[in-house]
């Protein structure tokens, strides 16, 4: 990728028009400063307006846009929205995801009390299906709209944000390491049929980090996730440069890729 594009943005992403998911805040929002700061004309999405609004109004050229991802016609919306003006997408993250606080704490107790967490029995339909319909339901929506705008033009990058605990399964967790687990797999499957019409797509799959999901994390399970003999929780800048090389044509080899990025908790 040269430095510098025909609109005068220079940058590692000089001139190219990106999409961002979740940008409100956490990753997302790291990523869309990141891609910013390298010449991206960014629009910035989260299903919290107030915050996109400003995240995007302190970045040059961004534009921001309220997005629900768990609901298509309004990640339809905004893609059509994004494309206006210029006509095509480059880039798109998608780091739009939710947790179950109420998990979390059924969790943190059961530590608490040095026993088994109990949770699948107890949770409803509407908690599983919550985390499904906006981490593994609104991918395959983003995944969706990104190839109806980048395979006509037979270019473009995708970027999701999967989890590191889609391999290492937090016990009494399991809507949300199923949510993970079946974004990187749709992801694969994905890149596997896009790259023959141009279109990158590839997944840094997050450790600890520290997001609004991790502030919301009760003491004892944060506790637990700080292992002393690793890195300890990662910063969303660092998550977002991954982001960003697996956007770049620095990656142009990497194809349905699943970046672990957990500081060494484990290897797979």
């Amino acid at each position: 990728m040269s430095d510098e594009r025909g609109d005068g943005r220079a940058g590692r992403f000089g001139g190219r028009i990106a999409l961002v998911t979740g940008a409100g805040s956490g990753i997302g929002a790291a990523v869309a400063r990141r891609l910013a700061e390298q010449g991206a004309e960014v629009f910035a999405a989260d299903v919290d307006g107030t915050s996109v609004a400003a995240v995007a109004g302190g970045l040059s050229g961004a534009h921001a846009l309220t997005l629900d991802v768990a609901d298509p016609a309004q990640v339809d919306r905004a893609f059509t929205e994004a494309t206006a003006a210029r006509g095509r997408l480059d880039v798109v993250v998608h780091a739009a995801g939710v947790d179950d606080p109420a998990a979390k704490e059924w969790i943190a107790e059961a530590l608490l009390e040095d026993r088994p967490p109990e949770v699948t029995a107890r949770l409803g339909d509407d908690a599983w299906r919550r985390v499904l319909r906006v981490n593994l339901d609104g991918t395959f929506h983003v995944l969706r709209s990104a190839l109806r705008v980048m395979v006509p033009r037979a270019a473009g990058a995708v970027v999701t944000v999967g989890s590191s605990s889609a391999f290492d399964t937090l016990a009494g967790y399991p809507h949300y390491a199923a949510s993970k687990a079946g974004v990187h797999a749709l992801s694969q499957a994905v890149a596997k049929e896009a790259i023959a019409f141009g279109v990158r797509v590839n997944t840094v799959a997050p450790g600890p980090t520290e997001t609004g999901m991790a502030a919301r994390t009760p003491a004892v399970l944060r506790r637990g996730f700080a292992e002393p003999r690793v890195r300890p929780y990662a910063a969303p800048e660092e998550i977002a440069d991954i982001a960003l090389f697996l956007a770049s044509e620095d990656a142009a080899n990497l194809v349905g890729a699943v970046l672990l990025a957990n500081g060494g908790r484990f290897t797979v």
